[in-house]
């Protein structure tokens, strides 16, 4: 089966380093443009009827799959899993899946008709391949287990000690979103207790921070 791409998505995601690990934790907001053969409004009339989307996409910058486990980052890259037991962006298909929350819909002579979403977990230019409504009482299981991730999202978010004066470096509409990636911690877990830099690429600017054991700290805001 050769899937078809019926759209992309333009969000302050340059590099992999600081995307979402799961779409809904960060108020990402993201520019969904239609392929031309999409374009034609008929192809979502109804869908402001619903709040929520699934989306189905492209892992476009991937190293292909190797082997029957992965190694989750937030286990701090030692423990090994199968890959169907993950979240892990390494797949035999290189396909994921989002919820996001349905913000608004535009229209443009140049653009056409392009949803806005929040709760984006995709980098810049991601290939988009499907759009279903999230329905609340089949895709809404409250009571489910989270295997590995149930214990991991006690303590899922770290503090973060970011400057006045280097958050508004940043434009006002992507201060709350760009504090809301570092809450919850882009490092990798075999990065915990390194004393190193690290850059988060973000919309035009490059967030620099250092860490200790319970912290993130901002130490510049670089606009590229």
């Amino acid at each position: 089966m050769e899937l078809k791409k019926i759209a992309h998505i333009k969000t302050g995601f340059s590099q992999k380093f600081g995307i979402p690990r799961q779409s809904g934790l960060v108020d990402e907001v993201g520019r969904i443009i239609f392929e031309p053969e999409f374009k034609d409004p008929n192809y979502i009339e109804g869908i402001t009827d619903y709040d929520y989307l699934w989306l189905l996409w492209g892992f476009s910058k991937n190293k292909p799959l190797d082997g029957a486990t992965v190694r989750p980052p937030r286990l701090g890259g030692q423990k090994h899993m199968g890959v169907f037991a993950t979240r892990s962006p390494f797949r035999p298909n290189n396909i994921g899946l989002s919820s996001v929350k349905l913000v608004s819909v535009e229209h443009s002579e140049i653009e056409g008709t392009v949803l806005i979403v929040s709760g984006v977990d995709m980098l810049d230019g991601t290939p988009i391949y499907d759009i279903k409504p999230y329905i609340p009482y089949a895709d809404a299981h409250p009571d489910a287990r989270g295997g590995f991730t149930d214990e991991l999202s006690k303590g899922a978010q770290i503090q973060v000690d970011f400057p006045a004066e280097l958050l508004n470096r940043l434009p006002e509409e992507i201060r709350t979103s760009a504090n809301q990636v570092l809450l919850q911690d882009p490092r990798a877990g075999y990065d915990r207790g390194k004393q190193r830099e690290f850059r988060l690429a973000y919309h035009n600017y490059d967030i620099v921070f250092s860490a200790n054991e319970d912290k993130l700290i901002v130490t510049d805001v670089i606009e590229l």
